[in-house]
């Protein structure tokens, strides 16, 4: 999304075929050991040498970077009194000599995907290698993020419905009393609040995602989305799990692995915490040019 929206024509004839054709995987390189939530306080260093940039610094919990052939990188080209206005991106290739990829994490859930930190140590990359203008990085990133938010509610809202299915099945093939627990008024009201968590999680996305693909500003619609989406998540694991009883504390039945896995999509892409903080500025924004 970057290269599309900021990248050189260079950049883009370089980079789009070899990604879209799957022969080119990316990663994106934000956070850092001291800066999550906080990304204007990022630390990473891009010093002009000339031609060139240097870099260092250390980049942690990186998605794909296992696999990556190409990160992008969000460095400090200003002073840290500057924060956000002095962070460039550059584009980084796996083999440039300074960059180092670390094992991958060991999760407690989404074992799927792999997370590892990516270190630059004196990693020269040419000046024309820095995405967008210089300064610019910051603001790149946040618009990628909207996008990022957005897609994370749809993985939320799928994993809802999945979720869904499984207290559904459960409940109508177990049995106690000499009935199958579906026929529980408890038990169908857990399942009616899921469901109807997941119908308004999966409008809340198609809206936002309308919005987002005719142009307009969606910075505020997919933190509510985010937020929502991944919260309700966690609200519909926590009840699945419990129609499941103590089946679903063990590994025989998916839910096992999909309460570890939904855990993850309140943190990942900005917590829920930082959601509402967006919500919350871009509501008083609003209210003032009102």
């Amino acid at each position: 999304l970057g290269i599309i929206n900021w990248g050189t024509e260079q950049q883009r004839e370089n980079y789009l075929p070899r990604i879209a054709s799957g022969l080119l995987m990316t990663s994106f390189c934000l956070t850092e050991p001291d800066s999550g939530s906080d990304a204007a306080s990022l630390a990473t260093q891009a010093v002009r040498d000339g031609t060139h940039f240097v870099l260092n610094g250390t980049k942690r919990f990186i998605t794909n970077a296992v696999h990556a052939g190409l990160f992008t990188v969000f460095a400090r080209t200003g002073p840290k009194e500057a924060r956000s206005a002095g962070i460039s991106a550059f584009l980084v290739e796996r083999d440039t000599p300074g960059l180092t990829v670390t094992k991958p994490y060991e999760k407690m859930g989404f074992r799927g995907s792999h997370e590892s930190d990516v270190i630059f140590e004196d990693c020269r990359v040419p000046a024309s290698a820095m995405l967008g203008p210089e300064g610019t990085g910051f603001r790149n990133a946040m618009q990628s993020l909207d996008h990022a938010r957005l897609n994370m509610a749809a993985v939320a809202t799928g994993q809802c419905e999945r979720l869904i299915d499984e207290g559904v099945s459960y409940a109508i093939q177990r049995r106690q009393f000499g009935r199958p627990i579906a026929d529980f008024q408890m038990i169908q009201s857990m399942l009616a609040d899921s469901q109807a968590e997941a119908f308004a999680a999966r409008a809340m996305v198609e809206k936002a995602a309308r919005d987002k693909d005719q142009g307009g500003n969606v910075t505020m619609e997919s933190a509510c989305c985010k937020y929502f989406a991944t919260e309700a998540a966690g609200r519909i694991a926590d009840r699945v799990l419990q129609i499941h009883g103590g089946a679903g504390y063990i590994k025989d039945y998916p839910i096992e692995r999909l309460y570890r896995d939904v855990r993850l999509l309140r943190i990942y892409e900005g917590t829920s915490q930082i959601q509402q903080v967006i919500i919350a500025r871009e509501m008083l924004r609003a209210a003032v040019v009102q």
